[in-house]
């Protein structure tokens, strides 16, 4: 019956429910009164046509209210009819619906209950402490009298506590709004700058791809004129043993007349034959020195990358490394500054290793680019003016350049040195 008792006490005045039994929407149920005052204390009027909404003191379960209130909600009248057949049966059984009482007793006079309840000093007495005791020019009241009045204040605070746990509720809901703002917002941030670091990956690969195809391009070019070459002397050294073999069976003829008639015919030949072998030369090719590259600027403007200030500016690092990059992008439009400034920083790229075409090889060169070889990544770069070329210098003037055209030319480096002395010494052995 206790636990009976429990299931039909209202969680706001702690009593048994008294009716109209009203059930929330949440399966909660609360007196129409206490639900009423629940609905006062959060402000809103409980007249009719008003509507509203407040939290169930159970569930904390949100209970939205039409316009007629707390009386547009449905009575539970299951939970009524239990409580009457309860009291019903209690009634019968000679047993009062009210919680077991446990008598308190004086800790003072012992054997003196507490009966009253002294005002002065707020806590309940026995009536020996009121006569005899240190409570004797104390105000009391009647036990009954106080317990109702402080009941009601304690409703009082219950409802002012549901108002303010909505309100807390409310709060932890903004929070959590802005915890998700935060995680979409830094997704999209994050979305951003990959995408950024995505095109410079774009841009670099693209001019890797062009460097390399460069340097193929003057591989192939150096190879052809040694292939030729090649043909040229196998061709040469070809007809020359023939000619020793041919010379060989000759020196065998029986025939004296017939051999001196040839012999002189014979010797021109062969000497001609030992001139053009002792003439060949190999030609001195440069080496690849020209197409050296050197990134160390740009991989410090790289490592360096970081977000815009709120006044535009970039980080002082970046800043005394690179610069004013405000002044250098046109100081402008703010919006447009994180673009021009990763436009500045892969331009640099192109100015480093600008192409052009000399002497029928692509060499690498201080000129500014092309805006066809600038490509679109170098969009709103700086100008070649701004930043120094960071290509290595090459040891020989323009003019004293070999030409890949002809066969003879001069072979720049150890490496060039070293071939060129190796194939020397093998043709003149």
């Amino acid at each position: 019956m206790d636990n009976l008792e429990r299931q039909l006490t209202c969680p706001i005045c702690l009593e048994m429910f008294n009716k109209p039994v009203l059930i929330l929407p949440c399966q909660h149920n609360l007196c129409r009164k206490c639900a009423n005052d629940v609905f006062q204390s959060r402000g809103t009027p409980s007249v009719v046509g008003s509507g509203g909404r407040f939290r169930c003191p159970t569930c904390r379960h949100e209970v939205v209210l039409d316009r007629h209130g707390v009386y547009g909600l449905q009575r539970n009248l299951l939970v009524e009819n239990i409580i009457d057949i309860y009291k019903q049966e209690m009634e019968g059984t000679g047993i009062k619906i009210t919680k077991k009482k446990e008598e308190m007793m004086c800790e003072v006079h012992e054997e003196e209950r507490i009966n009253v309840y002294c005002q002065t000093c707020q806590s309940p007495i026995c009536s020996m402490c009121k006569v005899f005791g240190e409570h004797q020019d104390h105000e009391v009241a009647t036990i009954p009298e106080v317990h109702s009045r402080q009941k009601i204040e304690l409703s009082d605070c219950i409802a002012k506590q549901v108002a303010a746990n909505d309100k807390l509720q409310s709060v932890i809901s903004l929070l959590e709004e802005g915890c998700r703002i935060h995680e979409m917002n830094a997704r999209e941030v994050k979305a951003a700058i990959c995408d950024k670091f995505d095109r410079l990956y774009s841009i670099i690969e693209d001019r890797k791809g062009v460097l390399l195809s460069l340097v193929t391009e003057e591989q192939l070019e150096k190879q052809k004129v040694l292939q030729d070459l090649i043909g040229k002397f196998s061709e040469e050294l070809e007809n020359s043993s023939k000619m020793v073999e041919n010379t060989l069976q000759f020196l065998e003829e029986p025939n004296k007349a017939a051999f001196l008639a040839k012999t002189k015919e014979l010797i021109e030949r062969i000497n001609k034959a030992i001139e053009s072998s002792n003439n060949a030369n190999i030609p001195e090719q440069g080496g690849f020195e020209h197409l050296q590259v050197n990134f160390s600027k740009e991989e410090v403007v790289l490592q360096k990358l970081d977000f815009i200030k709120e006044d535009g500016s970039v980080a002082d690092a970046e800043t005394q490394t690179r610069g004013s990059l405000s002044e250098r992008s046109g100081a402008g439009d703010d919006s447009n500054f994180a673009d021009s400034r990763e436009a500045e920083a892969t331009s640099e790229v192109y100015e480093t290793t600008t192409v052009t075409e000399s002497e029928g090889m692509g060499i690498l060169s201080d000129d500014p680019p092309s805006e066809d070889a600038r490509g679109e990544g170098a969009a709103g770069g700086s100008s070649a003016e701004d930043d120094d070329v960071f290509i290595t210098p090459r040891t020989q003037s323009p003019s004293s350049a070999p030409s890949t055209s002809s066969q003879s030319g001069t072979l720049s480096g150890d490496a060039g040195s070293s071939l060129y002395k190796t194939l020397f010494g093998i043709i003149n052995q």
